[in-house]
């Protein structure tokens, strides 16, 4: 498997640490590794199932058509076949990461997928999660306009009405978009919609623009004719797998499959991009071309352990969160950096 450098930090030490921490755990999926002093994270996972048990009979876990390995794992079964009969395995769709954030806080997940920045506002705002996994780097958020639209620029939406999920990536974009171009939350008027909603009200006229979101934002593109006036990969955080920390806690063993699982799945994605854009256009009823856009500007091919690059990304973003009233203070932020990640499970993954 190859990895794709990121724009951010060209370092990738701690992969390669893990790959020999991966091969240590190669019989990890089948529950075959025996773990007498068991620690925290992947450590303790070692002997979870070394009986041929798991630490739990239920898992609950997320699918979003904004995480394209949540989809792949799902088509091909990675989970059920790990774990067997002994677990069952229960998938619950998230339309965005406010409502995967809404059902890691309500304990309706065990395992859920949002931004990174919705991550940090999360865990800034008190809920006890942990990213265990990064799925994606994507360029999965922009401004949108309606194709006839005169507004050519980011300055151009002094006191428009915009479109946005509050609390997800696409509100976060437009936030340091404005600040970038010299505006401010209060130059625009910001209607808060959940993605689809945001899609339709742009192509209604209701709003003047939208900060969208892959792939409803791509399909918007290919049938409706809306154009992107303002794109920045470095304004989008990577896409983060998240974790209860009360889940990680019983049943470490499943958390590890569950990481598993996903590398498995991105060596696969990677290996079978079209079959990866056909899932995705299953998934999110798009026609194939636009999954492949979508895919195309979705990079899988990272280092799967959270760590400084997406840190890097969310200092970035902290102080935004902060001065929109989104989290009570900058205490509350620094603390949820420290606390965010567990990086022990991506780098004890096997794809065995």
């Amino acid at each position: 498997m190859t990895f794709r450098t990121s724009p951010t930090t060209r370092t990738r030490a701690s992969w390669a640490g893990g790959l020999a921490l991966a091969a240590a755990s190669a019989l990890l999926l089948t529950g075959c590794v025996a773990g007498e002093d068991a620690g925290t994270g992947a450590a303790q996972a070692a002997g979870g199932a070394s009986d041929g048990e798991w630490s739990t009979d239920t898992l609950d876990i997320d699918f979003a058509t904004y995480n394209p390995l949540s989809l792949v794992v799902k088509d091909q079964g990675y989970l059920e076949d790990a774990l067997g009969d002994g677990v069952t395995v229960t998938w619950t769709q998230s339309a965005g990461s406010n409502k995967a954030n809404e059902l890691l806080r309500a304990g309706a997940v065990d395992v859920g997928s949002t931004a990174g920045s919705a991550a940090l506002l999360a865990r800034s705002n008190g809920s006890p999660i942990k990213t265990i996994d990064v799925y994606s780097q994507p360029e999965w958020s922009a401004l949108v306009v309606p194709g006839d639209s005169t507004i050519t620029d980011v300055e151009g939406l002094r006191g428009k009405t915009i479109a946005a999920t509050s609390g997800t990536d696409p509100y976060f974009f437009l936030l340091q978009a404005l600040d970038q171009a010299g505006l401010s939350a209060s130059d625009v008027t910001i209607q808060n919609l959940q993605h689809a909603d945001g899609r339709a009200a742009l192509e209604n006229g209701s709003v003047d623009a939208w900060s969208g979101l892959d792939p409803i934002m791509a399909a918007s593109e290919a049938e409706s004719g809306t154009k992107l006036i303002y794109r920045n990969v470095d304004f989008n955080s990577y896409g983060f797998l998240n974790a209860t920390e009360s889940f990680l806690e019983a049943s470490p063993d499943v958390a590890q499959v569950v990481v598993d699982s996903y590398e498995k799945a991105r060596t696969w994605a990677l290996e079978n991009p079209d079959e990866t854009a056909a899932i995705l256009a299953k998934a999110a009823a798009i026609d194939p071309a636009v999954a492949t856009t979508v895919i195309d500007r979705t990079h899988l091919d990272i280092d799967p352990a959270p760590g400084a690059d997406q840190r890097a990304v969310l200092e970035t973003v902290g102080p935004i969160l902060v001065e929109s009233g989104d989290v009570p203070s900058q205490d509350d932020v620094d603390a949820a950096l420290d606390e965010l990640f567990d990086d022990s499970y991506a780098k004890a993954a096997s794809t065995s």
